[in-house]
């Protein structure tokens, strides 16, 4: 189930659940200007069916990415591959953003850093309840953060361009999900309201 569909449901409604393959995109690309994305590095893919397993249409795809030039994985669990990448995107990602600093300066800051981890251990325990446990502590994404050196998130990009922030999709669903299967979150309730507001000040989220 959609907990908060994108767009008022417009996808959902245009787009039946039985056409849509999941995809997550590791990859760093940059909107340098409207209608131009400039790609800096990484080219993986993960695409697999939204309720699990293999199928003849997810290998094709999967084939079709590849010789197209993609790093494609082809996955029998996307929605764990889903919740992996979100758990480690829904941090810094926004700390980020408010601060306007790059991710090596938010990993660098221990106070922060605490409190992301914080964030990611309640992340953690929601998707246990939902049979999306992640093996990793969070000291193991920070270390796969760092290796990517000083970027900027895809959040920060959006706040200096004037974008609407993604928190929806990447904060509020995380918490969402946690008061379904009733798990505590008050580093992710805290992190979703900073942000909320941060947004909404400047424009960037309804409100």
């Amino acid at each position: 189930q959609i907990l908060r569909p994108e767009f008022g449901g417009v996808v959902s409604r245009a787009i039946a659940f039985e056409h849509v393959i999941g995809c997550v995109v590791h990859a760093s690309t940059w909107t340098s200007e409207p209608g131009l994305v400039e790609h800096k590095m990484g080219q993986g893919l993960i695409v697999g069916e939204p309720a699990g397993g293999t199928s003849a249409r997810g290998n094709a795809l999967g084939a079709a990415l590849q010789q197209a030039g993609f790093d494609v994985t082809v996955s029998a669990d996307v929605r764990r591959d889903i919740w992996y990448k979100l758990w480690g995107n829904m941090t810094v990602n926004p700390v980020a953003a408010m601060t306007g600093a790059p991710t090596d300066r938010v990993l660098d800051d221990p106070l922060l850093l605490a409190f992301c981890s914080a964030a990611m251990r309640e992340a953690s325990a929601v998707g246990a309840r939902i049979g999306c446990a992640i093996e990793q502590q969070p000291e193991d994404r920070h270390a796969i953060t760092r290796k990517l050196g000083s970027f900027k998130p895809s959040m920060l990009q959006d706040v200096e361009a004037g974008r609407a922030l993604e928190l929806d999709a990447i904060v509020t669903v995380v918490r969402e999900i946690a008061q379904r299967v009733g798990v505590a979150t008050p580093n992710i309730d805290a992190l979703l309201g900073l942000a909320r507001l941060f947004a909404r000040t400047r424009g960037l989220y309804p409100g």
